[in-house]
């Protein structure tokens, strides 16, 4: 997932999310990042197009992490839980209730 897909998936906001990731989550996000940083030392990219093809094998890594822990466990390690549980409030009850405050 694109991050803006992931965000929305998590049902976040504005908020952080990589600061709404389960461990695992941001365990695996690490080694992507970490194994697309290693790829570009060995293989010195040029250009974008090389870039973007070290940075597709590196989240690939992960993705194959990924996918052989959820074979052991059983199940998806990716959660729709977020670290901090927010609750939004709808905009239109948040607004009456501000209105019956003031009338108080």
């Amino acid at each position: 997932m694109k991050a803006s897909q992931y965000k929305e998936y998590k049902g976040l906001r504005k908020e952080s999310l990589r600061d709404n990731m389960t461990d695992i989550e941001v365990a695996l996000t690490d080694l992507g990042e970490i194994a697309t940083r290693e790829l570009v030392k060995e293989h010195k990219p040029y250009g974008l197009k090389e870039n973007r093809e070290m940075a597709k094998r590196g989240g690939r890594i992960a993705k194959n992490t990924r996918d052989n822990l959820e074979k052991e466990l059983g199940r998806t390690v990716i959660s729709k839980e977020n670290a901090l549980n927010y609750k939004y409030l709808d905009d239109s009850k948040l607004d009456k209730n501000r209105l019956d405050k003031g009338k108080k």
